[in-house]
């Protein structure tokens, strides 16, 4: 079995990506492909770029050249709904592209000829990862304490619904549009619904996860870079290495 591993920020991969082991260096399609073996696991790890087509396109070179098996999508969102924190991780339930508006031949949000509005994750996919990221924040004590020593504590997991759109949400005013529109989204990002539709017309399995670095609005907006530089990588590193235990556990 072959894991692929995407992020849409170079930071939130370049952690992850120094510890696969047996490391090939592959270029395509205008991406770096890193493949190799990461606790035991054939992985391969890219840097997508932001946005919902540089994702789409990214994960098509997973499948069709690289024939991984399943996906898993790491990174940071904008927090959402009123209860999100910085620092609280997000799994994905169902993905919407909050910019598809085929109004009025179709329902807003409505993918054309799928007959979706949303893509939704497997429930054994959602489950593996919620028992990783369990995991992840109940013992892993010195990463703890590093988010402490910066004012993070008691991060929580969170399982719901995601939005993506080429927008950065980084304003209340379009804040609230997002939450009013979709008022289950928890957190908002650029790639996940995009890479759920490739997904699912490949009949891949995708698990999107996502730790909130942001509150998605004008003091959000200026604080984001400061957290993915601090911590994104750390997460996704930590969360990757639990849910790959349990991947090769057959859990």
């Amino acid at each position: 079995m072959r894991l692929g591993i995407m992020g849409a920020m170079p930071e939130e991969m370049e952690l992850l990506i120094a510890v696969i082991q047996d490391k090939e260096i592959i270029e395509h399609g205008s991406r770096v492909f890193y493949k190799g073996m990461l606790y035991d696991q054939e992985v391969v790890a890219v840097f997508s770029r932001w946005g919902k087509v540089a994702a789409a396109t990214t994960a098509v070179s997973l499948i069709t050249e690289f024939q991984v098996d399943r996906i898993v999508f790491t990174g940071v969102a904008g927090g959402i709904a009123p209860d999100v924190n910085v620092g609280d991780v997000v799994i994905a339930q169902r993905l919407f592209q909050h910019d598809m508006d085929a109004r009025p031949l179709m329902r807003r949000f409505e993918i054309p000829l799928t007959g979706k509005t949303s893509f939704e994750i497997h429930h054994q996919d959602q489950e593996m990862m919620t028992e990783a990221v369990h995991k992840f924040l109940k013992e892993d004590k010195v990463f703890r304490n590093k988010l402490l020593e910066n004012n993070i504590a008691n991060p929580k997991l969170i399982v719901g619904d995601i939005a993506s759109g080429d927008l950065f949400i980084a304003t209340t005013e379009m804040k609230n549009a997002l939450l009013r529109n979709l008022p289950s989204v928890v957190c908002a990002e650029m790639e996940g619904a995009a890479v759920s539709q490739v997904c699912d017309d490949f009949g891949i399995p995708l698990t999107v996860v996502r730790v909130i670095s942001d509150t998605a609005d004008e003091e959000g907006r200026n604080t984001v870079m400061g957290f993915v530089n601090k911590h994104a990588g750390a997460y996704s590193l930590a969360i990757l290495r639990e849910y790959i235990k349990l991947l090769n556990s057959g859990t």
